[in-house]
């Protein structure tokens, strides 16, 4: 195991000096604690990145369980793989490569957990397809809800409106879905946990 901790380490340290988007230590925290519980069988992942986050998410699965994980950029999709067979885990992450936007409408995959961290203007269409896929007592979690505090905030500049925007919508219809529980939480950069009761 020794060995892949040392990988493991490499892999988050290099993404850091990247600059690549990992996920935030405090936020895999509360996401650990609720998929150690759930011990999830299938978890749908929307933005591989170059894998940290599937890595991390893969030691709680259930016996057997699976992470499917889509990414667009071709750079990225690259280290993932290379950082996915390193860990020994082409088994339990597969990497659809492409627009999640073109990628989800194909999938017919009943998940127990999805993972929404990609591009922050698509997150209601992500929404509206993850929820087609989710089981019952599924959930969903999405990240950067908050993005660096704009979405709370009276923020309108125009570089970043639409994903503020987006984001917003995304809130209220979680927050307005009377099948979803929903927690906001201020971790990270913000994460949203909506689980499917009905």
């Amino acid at each position: 195991m020794e060995d892949n901790n040392l990988i493991f380490k490499t892999i988050k340290q290099k993404a850091i000096e990247e600059h690549i988007p990992i996920i935030m230590d405090d936020t895999l925290k509360v996401m650990a604690e609720i998929l150690k519980e759930k011990r999830p069988n299938r978890i749908l992942e929307i933005g591989t990145a170059v894998g940290y986050s599937a890595i991390c998410f893969s030691q709680y699965l259930s016996e057997g369980g699976v992470i499917d994980t889509i990414e667009r950029d071709e750079e990225r999709i690259v280290e993932a793989k290379e950082n996915i067979k390193k860990m020994n885990l082409q088994n339990k992450i597969n990497i659809y490569e492409g627009d999640a936007v073109d990628i989800l409408p194909t999938l017919n995959e009943k998940y127990d957990v999805v993972f929404i961290d990609a591009a922050k203007g698509k997150y209601p269409f992500f929404l509206k397809e993850a929820l087609r896929m989710l089981k019952k007592q599924g959930i969903i979690f999405a990240d950067n809800i908050l993005y660096k505090g704009y979405v709370m905030s009276d923020y309108n500049k125009h570089k970043q409106r639409t994903a503020v925007r987006n984001l917003r919508e995304y809130i209220k219809e979680i927050t307005e879905n009377s099948n979803l529980e929903t927690e906001i939480l201020e971790v990270g950069d913000g994460l949203a946990v909506s689980k499917l009761i009905k």
